[in-house]
């Protein structure tokens, strides 16, 4: 159980909006300047160059502590209040659920030796399944952000309180109308389209009702009466201004951020998106044991069918061999994560990106 008291911090987040109806939240959540949330993306990518940046030119710029020690996201908040003094989010992801069948991650072992064989590496062993979630609750609570976010499930209501009375806006990712029922306690949701790269969000590892982001906003909006960030292959101005015509106070992206020069996307990531050898995503668990939208390269179409739903499980076995096709410059056994609107991505500062995005 997560030891939820903690001592006030001399760097207060901003007070939250109180809970009252959803068109009275939209002008002050989360006090943005523009509709631009830039997506928490963990393994790195959300460095706090780019957090900064993103939350200087007026959106709000997000941290990921997925895969992360609790002391190195202690860090990382640290190191983006230096550059910045606007608000800015941190992202946890929940511990993982999963009822693991060892058999068939071993059969999926397996299957990977002549992979591991051909970049000489081992491949790794499963290790802990929850990312440290109650020591950095406890350590997000005593140093609070502006903003904090939740991946693949929805903490507890006491939790929630614990983190709105610290002054943080709470914010949970869902992809179907009953999650964000389930998650009605937090302040806002961010709904994620099934068009979005990297993780499927979901509260549990499936793949049922993969529906795109715009109408994922019409079943959540008639669901519950919270503010909705939407998430979802949104790329241009265009986008953005359509899902707030929906009923979006705000767009989440991602991928549009991952080629700038602030973020922490390897190299090989980064040429990817622009290589015409790879023209499409898909959602695959080959790499992670969970869902995740990915450019299409030869690991993700010779193991997708044959990967188990084992969430982290699946993440630790691959881990060596990204970590030696990166270094390798191998983009066909690398997860590259992408949603379907990555051919939009530039090169830019991300300051622009926030400002080209805006309607």
């Amino acid at each position: 159980m997560v030891h939820v008291v903690v001592q006030q911090h001399p760097h207060p987040a901003p007070l939250r909006s109180a809970p009252v109806s959803y068109l009275a939240l939209v002008p002050d959540f989360v006090r943005l300047e523009r509709p631009i949330v830039q997506a928490p993306m963990a393994g790195g990518t959300s460095t706090p160059a780019l957090a900064a940046a993103v939350s200087d030119a007026g959106g709000a710029g997000f941290l990921a502590a997925g895969y992360k020690t609790t002391a190195a996201m202690r860090e990382e908040i640290a190191a983006t209040r230096r550059l910045t003094s606007r608000p800015f989010g941190m992202n946890l992801f929940m511990p993982s659920s999963d009822d693991i069948d060892p058999g068939a991650v071993d059969a999926y072992r397996q299957r990977l030796e002549p992979e591991a064989e051909r970049l000489g590496v081992g491949l790794g062993v499963p290790s802990k399944r929850d990312d440290d979630y109650d020591a950095k609750v406890v350590a997000l609570l005593a140093d609070p952000v502006a903003y904090a976010s939740f991946t693949f499930g929805c903490p507890t209501p006491d939790v929630i309180r614990a983190f709105q009375d610290r002054g943080m806006t709470v914010i949970v990712t869902v992809t179907s109308a009953d999650e964000a029922r389930a998650a009605s306690a937090a302040d806002a949701l961010c709904v994620q389209g099934s068009e979005a790269g990297a993780h499927r969000g979901s509260f549990t590892n499936t793949l049922d009702d993969l529906l795109g982001v715009r109408e994922l906003l019409r079943l959540v909006r008639a669901a519950v009466p919270l503010p909705l960030i939407a998430a979802g292959g949104l790329a241009t101005s265009e986008d953005v201004a359509e899902v707030l015509s929906l009923g979006a106070i705000a767009a989440q992206v991602g991928t549009g951020f991952l080629r700038c020069p602030e973020s922490g996307a390897g190299e090989v990531h980064k040429a990817a998106l622009t290589d015409p050898r790879f023209t499409s995503t898909a959602m695959t668990r080959a790499f992670s044991g969970r869902p995740a939208r990915g450019l299409v390269n030869r690991f993700l179409a010779e193991h997708s069918e044959f990967a188990p739903a084992a969430y982290p499980d699946v993440h630790y076995l691959t881990s060596p061999l990204r970590k030696a096709a990166a270094a390798q410059g191998d983009p066909d056994t690398v997860n590259l994560w992408a949603g379907e609107g990555f051919r939009q991505a530039t090169d830019a500062p991300a300051a622009e990106i926030v400002a080209a995005l805006t309607p």
